[in-house]
């Protein structure tokens, strides 16, 4: 592309620009930028169409860390904005209030390139059609990329000298992804659902081949640098393991569980998990901190500790939801806010931000600060005289990120201390770096609230309060879900959106809003047996059976197809970072179907998986989730029901025992006097469910077959494991 486009000469805009007044904290970072920005809407295309440029689309995230990359060096430049301003008309979305807008351009990124991420740049036409596009670019030609603003002059001279070649083979690309998308809709309408199911449950052997190749025996995790936590690979090996009781994949999501949370991706002083780790050893992270992932690794930790006992399991669980409910919990509702960022001030005086300055100490400030505590908690945590961060790009090269490379056993060997005061002596430790660290600028908080990622952590809490017997993530849980049910869902219409902020709640919510919080509310039923949250988990999975069902082919779509502006109305298949909300649905429609005794969404579960059975069987490793949901439609469905006052303690001590161990398919009930006659009424079975004797009383039930009553933990638990083994 030629580079002799004469600079621009109008003046930058005005500032703020358009997006001061959006409510997305991604879209105002950029609102003082010398770009004049439109927010993805009517507007923008009218003036595209009106004045015949290109758009120039900018998609990120409030918490990207070269998102705040490209803006600093390009979008804070007034000569860049100027020439942006010249040429294109600009639009900025956050990709994580318009998944929709992501996805489309997403996968033409990744088709013409081969790659994708954030920022996600592309270049459209009036009629929203991309034939440009990539991801970060430097301001100068670097990292075998060309500079922005060079690549804007070519660009720019393609459009208007060489339109119709550059218009045809977006148009080509673009009609490629519909027929990709048409495709994966499609299965043999002589194919029988369950059967289907059946085969796509049989490939966890193939995907289960495919994730120990790619194992990392060492240092946990799956293929090399950088790692990423993929929760959804630890639920469907899990899975595998308590229908087929394959110890190796068992192994695999514990070790890779403990090595997460002894290296740097895990926030030893605060809580939580960093986004990715850079290298295979979890050392340096990206310090981002989302939601979806607190909400995700803290299952995968309940289910391992459930899995192994390991009290030590457990307590990273806690930390992740103490973490939550501390630092991204609204203190006036309850709900959830997205994200914490990856960069902050260096220091309180100064505007200059580095990613990771919150979180990484040098050597010299953290030995006076841990004082007697200095040489066991520097050796446990690896904290080295030059510094243990070794950053590509030198913001945070010299300083130390706790890892905790020796374990308490090596400490107290190697200081010839005791275990309580090797314990001791790293609480002390953590305790002052942690108030030193409190004086530091916090990085910049993402306080939106996002449906889907509430209801992914409303179930987390519901698990963790359950399995940990700590009732106030369950009360927790039970606000966030009363504020979301009060918030976001429209009772008349049986709608969610899909964000509140400042006071608004806007955009329709997408298939995957109505999967998370319906699958969240049926997890807070089984931590508090309130039929409350089984009846609006009903309705939204209706809405979303009504919105977003595939009825011919099977399957979801991510979208209603209503907005024009949303060229393809994609089907996602991969359970990446977060997962395929048809995956999420088919889980959904599982659980509820068995509890509401609705044996058409049980079909409709078969008939979702059904749908991905052709993609299954080219990359099975690439919907675990799913995996995971063809294994418990075919798992025997078994519940216990616990007929007894939830005061008494005997009733207690029966549900505690019944939800010991891990036990994936499980579900269980409570009958309590006040609701038998309405359960009863619901489901005729259950109102036969009483006490014994005036005593709590225990029922393990196959398909509504159930065992002889037993009054004892003991019996309980020994009638669960049997199930287990049975299965």
């Amino acid at each position: 592309m030629s580079t002799t486009t004469p600079p621009p000469t109008t003046p930058p805009p005005q500032v703020p620009n358009r997006l001061a007044c959006e409510k997305s904290p991604y879209l105002l970072q950029h609102a003082n930028n010398p770009v004049d920005w439109h927010p993805w809407g009517e507007e923008a295309f009218a003036r595209a169409r009106a004045e015949d440029k290109p758009i120039f689309l900018s998609i990120g995230y409030s918490t990207c860390h070269w998102c705040h990359v490209m803006e600093h060096e390009s979008f804070e430049d007034a000569e860049v904005a100027a020439l942006m301003n010249e040429l294109f008309v600009n639009i900025k979305v956050d990709r994580e209030e318009r998944p929709d807008v992501d996805r489309v351009y997403m996968q033409f990124v990744q088709a013409t390139t081969g790659s994708g991420g954030w920022p996600m740049s592309v270049w459209l036409t009036p009629a929203l059609e991309p034939f440009y596009g990539g991801t970060y670019f430097p301001p100068f030609g670097a990292y075998g990329r060309p500079g922005f603003p060079t690549l804007c002059r070519g660009i720019s001279e393609a459009w208007r000298t060489r339109r119709a070649s550059v218009v045809s083979a977006g148009a080509r690309v673009l009609e490629r992804l519909r027929s990709v998308a048409a495709a994966s809709a499609l299965v043999d309408a002589g194919q029988d659902a369950s059967a289907a199911a059946t085969a796509v449950a049989a490939l966890s052997d193939h995907a289960a081949r495919l994730f120990s190749s790619s194992y990392d025996p060492t240092h946990g995790g799956f293929g090399d640098a950088p790692k990423f936590p993929r929760p959804v690979v630890h639920t469907f090996l899990l899975r595998r393991f308590a229908r087929s009781g394959d110890d190796a994949a068992a192994k695999m999501v514990l070790h890779t569980l403990r090595q997460m949370a002894a290296g740097g991706i895990h926030d030893h002083l605060g809580g939580g998990f960093h986004r990715y780790s850079t290298d295979r050893i979890w050392h340096l992270p990206h310090f981002e901190k989302m939601l979806y992932d607190q909400a995700q690794l803290v299952t995968s930790y309940v289910e391992a500790f459930e899995l192994s006992s390991d009290a030590s399991l457990g307590a990273v669980a806690r930390d992740i939801c103490d973490y939550v409910l501390r630092d991204l919990t609204d203190p006036a509702s309850g709900a959830f806010y997205s994200a914490e960022d990856a960069d902050s001030q260096v220091e309180a005086t100064s505007d200059e931000r580095r990613e990771g300055a919150f979180y990484v100490f040098a050597n010299d400030e953290a030995q006076a600060a841990l004082g007697e505590a200095a040489a066991p908690f520097s050796y446990h945590y690896w904290l080295e005289p030059d510094g243990n961060a070794h950053d590509p790009h030198g913001e945070i090269t010299g300083k130390n990120i706790l890892h905790a490379r020796r374990t308490v056993a090596h400490t107290t060997e190697r200081f010839g201390l005791s275990v309580d005061e090797v314990d001791r002596l790293l609480a002390t430790g953590r305790e002052r770096l942690l108030a030193l660290r409190a004086h530091r600028p916090r990085p910049q908080l993402d306080d939106k609230s996002l449906c889907a990622w509430n209801g992914m952590m409303i179930g987390a809490l519901a698990r963790a309060g359950a399995a940990l017997a700590e009732p106030r993530y369950v009360a927790a849980a039970e606000r966030a879900a009363a504020w979301a049910e009060a918030t976001l869902f429209d009772a008349a219409a049986g709608t969610l959106a899909r964000r509140h902020r400042d006071g608004e709640t806007a955009i329709d919510g997408y298939l995957e809003d109505y999967a998370a919080l319906a699958d969240g509310l049926v997890d807070l039923h089984q931590a508090t047996f309130d039929e409350r949250w089984l009846d609006l988990a009903e309705r939204l999975v209706t809405s979303a059976c009504r919105l977003f069902l595939d009825d011919v082919a099977g399957g979801f779509f991510c979208t209603t197809g209503l907005d024009p502006s949303v060229l393809v109305r994609i089907k996602d298949d991969h359970d990446g970072a977060e997962p395929a909300g048809s995956s999420v649905m088919a889980r959904v429609l599982i659980r509820l179907g068995r509890l509401r005794e609705r044996p058409e969404w049980l079909d409709l579960a078969a008939r979702t998986v059904a749908a991905f059975a052709s993609r299954l069987e080219r990359y099975p490793h690439g919907m675990p989730l799913l995996l995971a949901a063809g294994i418990e439609l075919a798992a025997p469905p078994v519940e216990l029901v616990v007929a007894g006052e939830p005061g008494d303690p005997r009733t207690r001590a029966l549900l505690a025992a019944g939800r010991a161990g891990l036990h994936p398919f499980r579900l269980v009930r409570l009958v309590e006097a006040k609701s038998r006659d309405e359960l009863g009424r619901r489901h005729a079975w259950l109102g036969a469910m009483t006490e014994v004797d005036g005593a709590p009383a225990a029922y393990v039930c196959r398909d509504r077959a159930c065992e002889r009553p037993v009054a004892s933990p003991d019996e309980v638990v020994r009638l669960v494991r049997a199930w287990r083994l049975d299965s």
